[in-house]
């Protein structure tokens, strides 16, 4: 048996073919390219996502051609991908890490529509979320909205041309509009931000039980796979991640070093008590949830570093921070480098990122480190928001290539470390729910035991441990002294950027 799952990410789709004990026969990769400019715009053209899996999916059958019996699907989350009633586009997808309802929400979160949405959906709002840029549509783009049907998402978007079915999967619709203990579409969150306009917009939810559609005969040709094909939309990226990793059951964790730092916790029930943080999810795992801190700058901010310090490989960034010690000779940095903001575990949009003690001492080698630093105590701050000490923390994402950042991750975190053998973590998530959801393995956790396999622990280091402790203190001490003046800052880039400066 062969099985390709496809995972389109923000900027890469994946298509993985895998054989019936969950190995990876081959991978083909297309990059699909985001637009973004001064006004915080962040789109993507969903024709060219579309094309990119179809070469994506042609690319890997052709170098192994054995026979497909299952096709799988996850995709980016949040966002909006609007399409007609013909299901096609209305306009480019506008994404998760979009600015422009950076106002939006502002307005909510003076009026207490935010905390009051947690409590139902577990959900802290941010302006990437559905509602919140359609809420900005309607202000600024009504005549788009006029000229819309459904409000999909990435993997919905891609469902509906593989099998013409128009659906949502419950993880992504729990972010905003579902109630989160009855996985249905909620008025009352409709009314509190103020769109029951939207409610036509909002498709059909599907969760465990109802994922499989036909592959219709127009994207079968344009594949190369036999029409009637099984198709299952599985998770979105973040649920998905977490089951290719084998957290499946109350208490693990696992951290996702991907475009977000997305850290994640196995929960037995919804919980939306306490200070709102994250996102809570339908995991994908029967009677499960998953309580998502996914940050909003990952790995471009180690990308940001290699061009302020003229590398040009990732692992020249590690090496370069291995040559300094532990601490970087008193540097904090703040990784907060999206325009957008930061969503978790705080949501604050004006947070500006920083690096903070520098003088004319400090080495390359230093700045590099304490870049790394920086992106690990941003995980800590997720996992200790969650008041979950795991036993292990398993980590995926294409920085789980460096063993000197899964080291430092360990050694910041005080929790062991461990990645996944496979390549592309989400991808072997949409193949464990299509084998549940097709009734080959007969649930969630027998088939992560089955397949999913992890390799190299990394153990935390207990005098570095404790040096960590110190550095983390100064990083929340520094973050909370200037976050008052983030919006100041914000606005003079905003100023700078409008002046082409």
């Amino acid at each position: 048996m062969a099985v390709v799952c496809v995972d389109a990410g923000t900027t890469m789709v994946k298509a993985v073919l895998f054989d019936g004990a969950g190995r990876e026969l081959g991978v083909a990769r297309e990059a699909t390219p985001v637009r973004r400019d001064a006004s915080g715009a962040s789109e993507q053209d969903m024709w060219a996502v579309w094309e990119a899996v179809v070469s994506a999916i042609r690319a890997v059958r052709r170098s192994h051609p054995e026979p497909v019996e299952l096709l799988a699907l996850t995709g980016q989350g949040d966002g909006c991908w609007l399409v007609d009633e013909n299901g096609d586009p209305t306009g480019p997808a506008i994404l998760w890490n979009d600015a422009r309802a950076a106002g939006v929400l502002e307005r909510w979160d003076a009026d207490g529509v935010l905390t009051d949405a947690f409590r139902i959906n577990g959900t802290l709002g941010f302006p990437g979320t559905s509602a919140a840029i359609l809420r900005w549509l309607h202000e600024h783009q009504p005549e788009r909205l006029r000229a819309s049907h459904q409000a999909l998402y990435c993997d919905g978007w891609l469902f509906s041309r593989l099998t013409g079915a128009l659906a949502v999967d419950e993880s992504d619709a729990a972010n905003p509009f579902l109630d989160i203990r009855t996985r249905t579409y909620s008025p009352r969150l409709l009314e509190l931000f103020g769109m029951p306009w939207a409610r036509r917009l909002l498709p059909p939810v599907r969760g465990d039980g109802n994922r499989v559609e036909k592959l219709c005969p127009r994207a079968a040709a344009q594949l190369g796979l036999p029409a009637g094909l099984p198709v299952v939309m599985a998770p979105f990226d973040i649920p998905a991640t977490a089951i290719g990793m084998g957290a499946v059951a109350p208490g693990d964790a696992c951290t996702v070093l991907g475009t977000t730092l997305s850290t994640e916790v196995v929960l037995a029930e919804p919980d939306t008590s306490g200070e709102p943080a994250g996102m809570l999810l339908p995991s994908g795992v029967a009677r499960t949830y998953v309580r998502s801190l996914a940050a909003m700058a990952g790995v471009e901010v180690i990308g940001w570093g290699m061009r302020l310090l003229g590398l040009d490989q990732p692992s020249w960034l590690s090496d370069l921070a291995a040559a300094a010690d532990p601490g970087s000779g008193g540097l904090v940095f703040h990784p907060y480098l999206s325009p957008a903001g930061e969503r978790a575990p705080f949501r604050d949009s004006a947070a500006r990122g920083g690096l903070i003690g520098l003088s004319s001492t400090h080495s390359r080698a230093e700045v590099a480190r304490a870049i790394l630093e920086g992106t690990c105590c941003a995980v800590r701050d997720c996992l200790e928001f969650t008041a979950m000490v795991p036993t292990e923390l398993r980590l995926c994402g294409g920085g789980a290539a460096s063993q000197f950042w899964c080291q430092l991750l360990a050694d910041v975190t005080g929790v062991p470390t461990s990645r996944s053998t496979d390549a592309e973590v989400g991808a072997k998530g949409a193949l464990i729910a299509a084998l549940v959801a097709t009734g080959q393995e007969p649930d969630t956790a027998s088939a992560s035991k089955r397949l999913v396999r992890r390799q190299l622990t990394f153990e935390p280091d207990p005098a570095v441990v404790v040096r960590y402790h110190d550095l983390y203190a100064d990083f929340v001490a520094t973050r909370e002294a200037l976050a008052p003046q983030w919006p100041r800052l914000a606005r003079a880039g905003a100023r700078r950027s409008g002046d082409g400066g």
